[in-house]
């Protein structure tokens, strides 16, 4: 099973929100961070992405200090009626400033972040809006605050946030509706099950799992290859000299694994997030980011794989014995 058959389904984005495609598709790899881009290839995979039923298209201000939006700025205003447009805010991280790391959650820089944004993407109106990073030094209750501001002037529609606690997310809820919550969720990185899922389910949010692969990891191919001098990888500590031989190990099960089946790693766990989202009841729409139409079209035939309860058992361990830690 490498091919997709027939275009992925569609769930609803939050209590209210549209429906989207089961799978969107994380872009930004195609500006920075993975190694050297290809332009022509990227720009016929968004194309073909909305051809197989992909919806959410998934960006952030600071991924190539803008060139991200930038470059998805022609593809968004030419099929605005089906994209469903995300990016967000949150670092400092800018031309001027490419070491920055800092975060600024005060109203007064999301509104200077938003107006960025929607003249970089050319649209009148982003379709989810996230918190990149909660800044601890801002009250979440000011900050989401003026993102509600941005849906009463129409230029949000919705709003997300990224990587918070479960208490968190409850308190951002309480201020306006929070749509989506995009977290780290993978064979390999489980975190946030234990409290954040259930508060996901309890408030309607659906969840948008980025890194759903592992950075490339959970594909195989990824400890095939070194990795290029401008590959941020080099910098994880999952693939680090000490421990990218026990994390070999763990991904070799995978393949073994996914041989046995006559599906791809890639498609193996991208099909256990989707049996484990199912498992807790929670929406779900992983975001795997790639730059080529083959690799887009083998995870989405991802989201018609049902793997086995032995299976699931299987791979239910592997979390527990991956070194080193997520990013």
């Amino acid at each position: 099973m490498t091919g997709l058959s027939s275009p992925v389904p569609r769930v609803q984005l939050g209590s209210d929100g549209p429906l989207i495609g089961l799978q969107g598709l994380g872009c930004m790899g195609m500006s920075e961070f993975y190694g050297e881009t290809d332009e022509v290839e990227s720009r016929a995979t968004l194309e073909r992405a909305l051809e197989l039923g992909v919806t959410l298209f998934d960006t952030a201000d600071m991924y190539g200090m803008g060139a991200n939006e930038a470059f998805l700025a022609p593809f968004v205003r030419a099929h605005r009626d089906r994209v469903v447009i995300a990016t967000k805010f949150g670092y400092a991280r800018s031309v001027e400033r490419p070491d920055d790391w800092s975060l600024d959650n005060r109203p007064a820089f999301i509104r200077g972040a938003l107006e960025r944004s929607l003249k970089r993407l050319g649209v009148d109106t982003i379709d989810l809006y996230y918190m990149h990073r909660r800044d601890p030094g801002v009250p979440l209750e000011d900050s989401v605050g003026a993102m509600a501001r941005f849906v009463e002037e129409g230029k949000v529609r919705s709003l997300g946030l990224c990587a918070v606690s479960a208490d968190e997310l409850r308190t951002a809820h309480a201020v306006h509706p929070i749509a989506a919550l995009q977290s780290e969720w993978s064979i390999f990185t489980r975190d946030i099950e234990p409290d954040v899922i259930p508060a996901a389910v309890e408030l309607g949010v659906t969840v948008v799992p980025y890194s759903p692969l592992g950075r490339g990891m959970l594909t195989g191919r990824t400890f095939g290859a070194a990795l290029g001098a401008d590959d941020a990888r080099q910098n994880f500590p999952r693939f680090s000299a000490e421990n990218r031989d026990a994390n070999a190990r763990l991904v070799e099960r995978i393949e073994s694994m996914a041989a046995g089946m006559s599906v791809t790693p890639a498609q193996l766990a991208l099909a256990w997030l989707y049996a484990r989202a199912a498992d807790m009841g929670v929406a779900c729409v992983p975001i795997p980011g790639t730059r080529k139409r083959k690799r887009l079209e083998e995870n989405l035939a991802a989201a018609a794989l049902r793997p086995g309860e032995d299976a699931m058992q299987a791979l239910d361990p592997l979390a527990a014995a991956v070194q080193g830690v997520a990013v």
